[in-house]
């Protein structure tokens, strides 16, 4: 299945590491090895919250290591610098990705970079191995507390 914004050639991206992927399940394989990956994020970080036409984004301080992940598949700490989410017009689809060509009404990226490797996060983006991105894929439900503080402050950023 492809996503609803991705269906003609023109509009599918290219490559082998390029959004929107398709998890699947059956090709899932399990790694023993594999650490916990550790996230501290420190709430006092955020600066501020801003829309960039087509959604928005919770920007962060990165300019010290005090909002990072560490561990898991990572060989370096990376710092946190923005979230930002993808929805749709409806709650059959939304997410960026599926899994198992499931769509979810919404999809959450936090998106870090390697500040051992790279001076700066524009110049981590052009590296493989200079950006890390969480995904949490969001199912309607109960009213969420941490959310809704978010959602609360959404009507101060209108306009680009």
């Amino acid at each position: 299945a492809v996503h609803p914004l991705w269906q003609s050639p023109l509009t599918i991206p290219g490559g082998t590491r390029q959004s929107p992927i398709n998890i699947q399940w059956r090709d899932s394989v399990y790694d023993p090895f594999l650490k916990p990956l550790k996230i501290s994020y420190d709430p006092s970080t955020c600066l501020h919250i801003w829309n960039n036409g087509y959604s928005f984004l919770v920007e962060f301080d990165d300019s010290a290591d005090r909002s990072i992940i560490v561990g898991g598949p990572l060989e370096n700490q990376f710092r946190l610098k923005q979230f930002h989410f993808h929805w749709g017009a409806i709650n059959d689809w939304g997410s960026e990705h599926t899994v198992d060509s499931k769509f979810y009404p919404a999809e959450l990226h936090l998106v870090h970079w390697n500040a051992v490797e790279y001076p700066s996060f524009e110049e981590a983006v052009m590296e493989g191995n200079g950006l890390a991105v969480i995904g949490v894929f969001l199912k309607l439900g109960a009213r969420h507390e941490g959310l809704q503080t978010l959602v609360d402050a959404l009507p101060a950023v209108r306009h680009k």
